[in-house]
């Protein structure tokens, strides 16, 4: 038998703090994790769980659009490949986008090409 939760009063909505929400997503979102086995911990449905974390990459995107562009920098590194011809089946920029992601411009990309690519990357 599962559990109830009975709600007396006028308020029959229960409310979660940010901080509340925060700790709930990581735990939903970490590796390894289950979100239908967080959600019956806490007893709440897992559309839930996604409206949330749907709000949390809003805030992070609008944050993000708000900021300054060309306010950072990136890393780049050079690689000496020791006098050998740069292979045209080898990539000419390769972006690490990290969570071992990478986009990478060849040298046949025209320079419309590169610019939306790196553009689309902000």
């Amino acid at each position: 038998m599962g559990q109830v939760t009975v709600f007396a009063g006028p308020e029959r909505r229960r409310r979660w703090s940010d901080e509340e929400r925060l700790q709930i997503l990581a735990e939903a979102f970490s590796p390894g994790a289950c979100v239908a086995d967080v959600c019956r911990r806490h007893d709440i449905s897992t559309s839930l769980i996604y409206t949330w974390r749907g709000k949390l990459r809003e805030v992070h995107a609008e944050a993000a659009s708000s900021a300054v562009i060309g306010s950072g920098f990136a890393e780049a590194v050079l690689l000496e490949e020791g006098g050998a011809s740069h292979s045209p089946a080898a990539p000419a920029i390769v972006v690490d986008l990290g969570r071992g992601k990478q986009v990478s411009i060849f040298d046949a990309a025209s320079p419309a090409q590169v610019a939306a690519a790196l553009k689309a990357l902000r």
